[in-house]
């Protein structure tokens, strides 16, 4: 099987994810700025989300360039990765209504845990399945931005338990992390 497929269904996935958090926004009832004060949590909370899948959908897509060959380890594990961006909308719009509770931003960080982890499962099964010399093992490395995000997430939902909004403030950060282009893999394309 080629990747376009595999390519086309994530890419129409993040498209419909993106759309459903647009959509579960309100606009305020006020006409004029002070009426924004009380949907601002939940905008900020898309702009996060939003940069995440953004940052998902263009690693997802630099990735799947170093690919040569699909398996069906490598379908199941692309859509366990978009079985964990699908629930963005829900703990979006939930951590955007509650910003200040320790459950949602908890949960909020969970599912960046496990996009995290599953991001990392499909990355690990590309590498298995194109070898240990494949460009995407080279350009990966020791991968310390990788491997540390997941450490940041965990801290983060424990973090949410005592300070809701330091926890989101460590998703911001990773985020901004990753929001620097990660050049490795077309370092090693050229």
């Amino acid at each position: 099987m080629g990747k376009g497929r595999l390519e086309a269904f994530s890419d129409g996935v993040i498209a419909i994810i993106i759309t459903i958090m647009v959509l579960e926004l309100r606009p305020p009832h006020g006409f004029d700025l002070a009426a924004l004060n009380p949907v601002l949590p939940v905008f900020l909370n898309y702009i996060l989300s939003f940069l995440y899948l953004g940052i998902y959908w263009n690693n997802h897509h630099h990735m799947l360039q170093t690919v040569h060959r699909i398996s069906g380890g490598i379908l199941w594990a692309n859509l366990h990765l978009l079985f964990w961006l699908s629930f963005f909308p829900f703990v979006t719009g939930w951590m955007g209504s509650h910003y200040a509770a320790s459950v949602p931003v908890a949960l909020y960080g969970a599912v960046l845990l496990m996009a995290a982890i599953a991001y990392f499962i499909l990355e690990r099964t590309i590498i298995a399945n194109e070898g240990p010399d494949s460009l995407l093992a080279r350009a990966v490395g020791l991968d310390r931005k990788g491997k540390l995000s997941p450490v940041a997430y965990a801290a983060g939902i424990v973090l949410a338990f005592y300070l809701p909004w330091a926890a989101q403030a460590l998703y911001l950060a990773v985020a901004l992390v990753w929001l620097v282009p990660d050049r490795r893999i077309e370092r090693v394309m050229k």
